[in-house]
């Protein structure tokens, strides 16, 4: 229904957005066996790890050869320069569970008059079970996000809400959410039994894909960058230029150092400088040192 959707309202195949993670790949095994045209589009963030660079070229490479569009989104300034994370972090500040420009500009700005199709899932969060839905007008405000039941789009033509979402989609994007009820057991038993290919940071033991350091997934944050130590090299010296851009500006910061940004930002509870040894003979200190 949403690839008819997409040829009569945009006159262009249904879209299938890819991160290189398990829910991209079990959407894209989907659609390959849906028999429907569709693209597959790839949103640049510049700081996914290697291993999910490498797999989603491969995995391009091989839909490409059988006859598949496949577009990488490289996100461009106004003066033609790209935009990183790396750039992005002086000027907008520092990526955090409430403030998340790095996603804004680097993974939700594509798709713009198209309908999308993406692998959210309830599963994955309260939140997303409260505010996502399986068919969605996408507006620039988040508040004016249009959720559109099953039941409601699988009314007559002549349902007033039916006619005003297909009204909205000249206008926006719209987006299809086909694996939203899928529970974490479902997605794995499908990625592991029927998807061909896997990206490799799965064998490393790591249970989540996306970018290096984000403050989404605070568990495995410290992995990544044991990892992929270029990575952290890399923020601290974009927190380096954010410092001297508020510096240069005269706003005030608690920090000495970018050092000491990262550690905020990675919420380490220790006093930058400080040390502590405890040698235990028993129930007894034997060394201590601060």
């Amino acid at each position: 229904m949403a690839s008819e959707m997409s040829l009569q309202h945009y006159k262009k195949p249904l879209v299938c957005t890819y991160s290189g993670g398990k829910d991209s790949d079990v959407m894209l095994e989907l659609f390959k066996r849906s028999g429907i045209q569709f693209e597959v589009h790839h949103s640049h963030t510049t700081a996914d790890a290697p291993p999910t660079v490498y797999h989603i070229r491969k995995v391009f490479r091989e839909l490409e050869l059988i006859g598949i569009k496949c577009d990488i989104d490289y996100h461009i300034q106004s003066n033609g320069k790209a935009i990183t994370m790396w750039n992005l972090i002086p000027v907008q500040g520092i990526p955090t569970r409430l403030c998340r420009f790095c996603c804004k500009y680097l993974k939700e700005s594509g798709g713009r008059d198209r309908m999308v199709a993406t692998g959210v899932r309830w599963a994955e969060s309260s939140k997303r079970a409260d505010t996502r839905d399986t068919y969605e007008s996408v507006n620039r405000n988040p508040q004016n996000r249009i959720r559109i039941s099953d039941e409601k789009m699988l009314l007559t033509d002549n349902d007033d809400t039916r006619r005003f979402i297909e009204h909205c989609q000249m206008k926006a994007k719209t987006v299809v959410n086909p694996i939203i009820d899928w529970k974490d057991s479902d997605v794995y038993d499908f990625y592991w039994n029927e998807c061909p290919s896997h990206n490799p940071l799965y064998k490393m033991g790591y249970t989540r894909v996306g970018c290096i350091g984000c403050p989404m997934a605070s568990k495995t944050r410290w992995k990544e960058f044991a990892d992929f130590p270029k990575y952290k090299a890399a923020y601290i010296r974009a927190f380096e230029k954010m410092l001297e851009i508020r510096t240069q500006k005269g706003l005030k910061h608690k920090w000495k150092n970018a050092q000491e940004v990262f550690l905020w930002w990675m919420e380490d509870k220790n006093v930058p400088g400080q040390m502590e040894m405890e040698f235990m003979d028993g129930d007894v200190v034997v060394g201590r040192q601060e």
